[in-house]
C-alpha cells in the first residue's frame, strides 16, 4: 500500500511493487525491497548485532537528552544516530566475545559549549551525590547562568536517574538525592551544562563509579 503526496512524479511513502519511498529528513526517497537473506549471518554480523541491541538498550531511555545535545543535529544523521554510532565505535569493547560498554568513554551529550572545571563528586549520606567544580563562567562560550546536569546509571538495576537544571555554572556546587533502593548500589555519574536557550551542551566528563550510601 503506499500514499501519494506531490503527485505521480513526487515523493510517496510506502511500498509500491518492488520498490519502498519515504521522507528522510525532509528528502523523498525510494530504495528497492530488501530481499530476504536464506545465509547465517556470520561471526562478525553477530557481534556487530550484539554491539547494536547493547548500545540501544543502554542509550533508549536518555534519548530525550540527546535528541537536544548531541552533535550539531545537521545533515544525514540524527543527533540520536550519532550517539548510537559514536557509543558503538568508541565506548564498547569484546570480552570474551561479548560486547560491554566502557563508562568512561560514554557521552550522554556532545557539543561545543564551554565545559567543566576541576569537576568532582563526592557520595554523602541519605542516598545524595555532592557536585564540586570551579568557575570558569568567562572562558570562552562559558556564562555564569549556564544549567548544571546530571545522569547517573546503575548496572544492577538497568535503570537511570536524571537530574536536570541542579543549578548554575556560578553556583560551583550542586547535589543529588537518589531514591532510598539505590543505598548500597555502584552508579556510574556524568554531568554536563547546557546554555540557557537550551541550544549548546558541553560534552559531558564521566566522573567515576560511586558507592550510593
Amino acid at each position: 500500500m503506499a500514499r501519494i503526496t506531490k503527485g505521480i512524479l513526487g515523493g510517496f511513502s510506502g511500498k509500491v511493487g518492488t520498490i519502498v519511498g519515504a521522507n528522510w529528513r525532509g528528502q523523498d526517497i525510494i530504495r528497492s525491497t530488501p530481499k530476504p537473506s536464506s545465509r547465517p549471518p556470520s561471526e562478525k554480523q553477530l557481534l556487530q548485532q550484539s554491539k547494536f541491541k547493547l548500545v540501544i538498550s543502554f542509550l533508549q531511555p536518555i534519548n530525550s537528552i540527546q535528541k537536544r545535545y548531541f552533535g550539531s543535529g545537521t545533515g544525514s544523521k540524527s543527533r540520536v544516530n550519532m550517539a548510537v554510532s559514536y557509543t558503538i565505535n568508541e565506548a564498547v569493547e569484546v570480552v570474551g566475545d561479548v560486547p560491554q560498554l566502557m563508562y568512561n568513554k560514554v557521552l550522554i551529550t556532545r557539543g561545543d559549549l564551554a565545559g567543566f572545571q576541576n569537576v568532582s563528586a563526592t557520595p554523602q549520606a541519605a542516598q545524595a551525590i555532592v557536585l564540586n567544580w570551579e568557575d570558569n563562567s568567562v572562558q570562552g562560550n562559558a556564562n555564569a547562568a549556564d544549567k548544571v546536569n546530571a545522569v547517573c546509571y546503575c548496572e544492577e538495576l538497568g535503570t537511570f536517574e536524571i537530574f536536570e537544571s541542579l543549578g548554575e555554572r556560578s553556583f560551583l556546587t550542586a547535589a543529588v538525592t537518589l531514591p532510598s533502593y539505590y543505598a548500597g548500589k555502584t552508579v556510574q555519574v556524568w554531568v554536563y551544562f547546557n546554555n540557557t536557550a537550551e541550544t549548546l551542551a558541553c560534552n559531558s566528563p564521566y566522573l567515576g563509579a560511586f558507592t550510593v550510601l
